[in-house]
């Protein structure tokens, strides 16, 4: 599938998805939504890619936020559509998939751009980074599920300060406060990113499925996550995948798995 505002190639079962908007600092507009959207679900789909990564064009942001003048003049039920429409299509999308996903942070992560680096399911930051949620400033609160995500990953003092003063973090203290998993200069951002999908390319594409499923549901309001844990692992039993890792474990060799 050819895009207008994003670029997205395979290589060695890694789905690179890379937000190509640099004059825009890879700002998130309807039509990049739409398309990085289609792209998520295209990498989960094919049955060669075992990581997504994730990133924005050049070296200046990450995604700088959402392109404001696309709703600024919006009424109420404008707005609540808006994000309701934002969450289902990318966001809670991308922290589902069945297929690991990576953010490689580089540069400005700011409102939607934070959104989408926390609905990954890993996430590295280039020591120029700055994270943060400024929607506040703009008499408007984050509607991507940043004021959900945000605390589930740092703690809801942590999160409540940045929400409250707009203000934004260094990689360091994302790294400090749990928001991202690793911190590594610009130009090593890319591989260590790849370095993490080496290594979970080597597991049960299956079994990770089930993982990500497991511990999602213990943020879900309602859900009990230690009876999703039961499920997803007693359905593993009866996967080609747990088949090939106990031989492989008892034949002493490498496991090479089906991902079935």
């Amino acid at each position: 599938m050819s895009y207008e505002n994003i670029i997205a190639e395979v290589k060695e079962q890694v789905s690179y998805i890379t937000i190509n908007r640099p004059k825009q600092l890879n700002a998130l507009n309807k039509q990049t939504i739409q398309e990085l959207s289609s792209a998520f679900k295209e990498a989960d789909e094919n049955d060669d890619v075992r990581a997504i990564i994730v990133t924005g064009s050049g070296e200046k942001a990450f995604v700088a936020g959402a392109d404001i003048k696309e709703f600024a003049d919006f009424d109420i039920t404008q707005g609540k559509e808006l994000a309701a429409a934002g969450q289902e299509k990318l966001f809670n999308l991308v922290e589902n998939l069945s297929t690991p996903t990576i953010a490689a942070v580089n540069g400005f992560a700011l409102g939607g751009g934070l959104e989408l680096a926390m609905s990954c399911h890993i996430r590295v930051a280039s020591d120029n980074a700055k994270l943060g949620l400024p929607e506040v400033s703009l008499g408007v609160i984050p509607g991507y599920g940043g004021t959900q995500r945000l605390a589930q990953l740092v703690g809801k003092g942590k999160a409540m300060e940045m929400v409250m003063t707009a203000g934004m973090i260094t990689a360091e203290e994302a790294l400090q406060w749990g928001l991202v998993n690793h911190v590594t200069f610009t130009s090593e951002l890319l591989s260590k990113a790849e370095e993490i999908a080496k290594a979970i390319k080597r597991n049960s594409p299956v079994a990770i499925g089930k993982a990500i499923e497991a511990i999602n549901a213990g943020y879900i309001d309602g859900v009990n996550g230690y009876n999703v844990e039961i499920e997803q692992f007693g359905l593993a039993f009866g996967t080609e995948d747990f088949k090939e890792g106990t031989t492989a474990f008892m034949e002493k060799r490498k496991a090479q798995f089906p991902g079935r």
